[in-house]
């Protein structure tokens, strides 16, 4: 169960989520919440993991400006390239090495290969950047889901919605860039990245 405190950060977070959707507001909230209560932690997990918010937070500022220079778009990427791949550096830390990764690995492959359908045509000389990213990404959520039986169930859960929700807010970033720009796009964007951050910050503090 969450504490208080988690219930209550948790309350203000989506707040401040839907302000930044009304205000385009670049706060991120969420690193100084880990930083401040996570002192329990490894040392490594929490560093590893404040850099991963860091590097998020960078990433979201910098999607801000596309429609002032395009170049922002590949430097947004890169920075959650990094982020995804620090969290697979924390995940793993706590993989279940029992756990096989074969029915996630061939869910997430069929849903890559569905949204790679949509953008292949509108890809251009994005081609491989996003394949790279989508690689990573799945890679993430494969090891959130990893963690299953080598830590507590709240932290399992909270960790591998978080990690969906990731997959769920890339996805529609790339659908509205690559293929047709959807209305409300942006509140999807945001709300669905905004939530897997505060999940996956959430199931981490719950880790131990």
């Amino acid at each position: 169960m969450l504490t208080k405190t988690e219930k209550k950060f948790s309350l203000v977070f989506i707040l401040i989520v839907i302000l930044h959707l009304l205000l385009s507001d670049s706060s991120n909230p969420t690193l100084l919440f880990f930083i401040t209560n996570s002192t329990y932690l490894p040392y490594k997990i929490r560093l590893v993991t404040a850099f991963a918010l860091v590097f998020s937070l960078i990433g979201d500022i910098l999607l801000m400006f596309v429609n002032i220079y395009s170049s922002f778009f590949i430097a947004g990427l890169v920075s959650f390239l990094i982020a995804h791949i620090l969290y697979i550096i924390v995940f793993s830390k706590t993989r279940n090495k029992n756990k096989k990764p074969t029915i996630i690995l061939i869910l997430l492959t069929v849903y890559a290969l569905g949204i790679f359908y949509f953008l292949s045509d509108g890809l251009e000389n994005m081609l491989i950047p996003v394949i790279l990213y989508m690689t990573i990404i799945l890679t993430m959520v494969t090891m959130a889901f990893l963690r299953q039986g080598s830590v507590n169930n709240i932290s399992y859960k909270l960790v591998a919605i978080g990690a969906i929700l990731f997959v769920i807010s890339d996805s529609l970033l790339a659908l509205n860039k690559f293929y047709v720009p959807f209305y409300f796009a942006d509140i999807s964007i945001i709300f669905t990245y905004g939530l897997a951050q505060l999940f996956i910050v959430l199931g981490l503090k719950k880790q131990s």
